[in-house]
């Protein structure tokens, strides 16, 4: 393909663009469904009214400073650019912004760029961008508040799902089979854990991001995807849990190592599975 780096390098930069929108969902959906949850919970008890504003909207409000909350001109709201141009501070109040913007903006663009290099300019290419977009937007919002919410986990799946009646990736069989030994392997873990220890390992939301990386990558892909991430998780866990201090009994989302996994099982899996194999019986 001629025009591969070009496509790439837009790739990139629409991703530079996405990932700055996924900044505003991880932190805001997690808010907004929190607050429809307690108003919600208010009528189904019929409790009396409490006057909460409704926090800000993901889309219709604007960007601005969290801490003196100045509104973002453009120049202040380009992806990435923005934030080495600005030193990482605030240009009102010199508070300094979180580095979760430029990392998520950055790992989003790259991302974008290898699912284009993947796919190619393609119905598959777009698919795999939404894709990415999900599990980048589950893993922020898991890091900062432990929680996966259905409102991207069901979409995901039933995207999963209704992709492979075209078939995009998986035909029907293998994706309804994916997103079923997904869900139960998981779900039997929490299961066989909580009947030993009287402790939940892990929340419902992991059972349906699984089951979702199995709608998209196929029931072949499930064990991969576990091992993985769990490897991912314990490096990293245990390295976090080195340096804060902390012992075992530290709750550490799993989410984003689901997610890693699945990615990476979903762009490099055949090849991860010829490596694996070669090394596994050489000759």
């Amino acid at each position: 393909m001629s025009n591969a780096p070009l496509l790439i390098t837009v790739a990139f930069f629409f991703g530079l663009l996405i990932g700055s929108f996924l900044n505003v969902v991880v932190l805001r959906l997690p808010n907004r469904l929190l607050w429809q949850a307690r108003h919600e919970s208010r009528e189904l008890l019929e409790l009396p009214e409490v006057y909460e504003p409704a926090p800000p909207d993901i889309v219709v409000k604007g960007s601005h400073c969290p801490h003196c909350q100045h509104p973002l001109s453009a120049f202040e709201n380009i992806p990435l650019i923005s934030y080495l141009l600005l030193r990482g501070r605030c240009r009102h109040c010199k508070v300094g912004i979180s580095w979760q913007y430029p990392a998520v903006e950055f790992l989003t663009g790259v991302l974008f760029a290898l699912c284009i290099w993947k796919f190619g300019a393609t119905w598959e290419g777009l698919a795999a961008l939404g894709f990415t977009a999900s599990l980048v937007a589950l893993s922020g919002i898991d890091i900062r508040t432990q929680y996966l919410p259905d409102d991207i986990t069901l979409p995901l799946l039933w995207l999963g799902l209704l992709f492979s009646l075209v078939p995009l990736f998986q035909d029907p069989w293998h994706a309804l089979l994916g997103a079923i030994i997904g869900y139960l392997s998981l779900w039997s873990v929490y299961k066989l854990f909580k009947l030993v220890t009287g402790k939940e390992g892990m929340g419902y939301g992991d059972f349906k991001l699984l089951a979702a990386l199995g709608a998209w990558c196929g029931p072949e892909s499930i064990l991969t995807i576990v091992l993985l991430s769990s490897f991912i998780g314990a490096v990293i866990g245990s390295i976090y849990l080195a340096i804060k201090g902390r012992d075992n009994s530290t709750p550490i989302p799993f989410g984003p190592y689901l997610a890693a996994a699945g990615w990476v099982q979903f762009i490099f899996g055949i090849n991860l599975l010829q490596t694996y194999t070669n090394w596994a019986m050489p000759g």
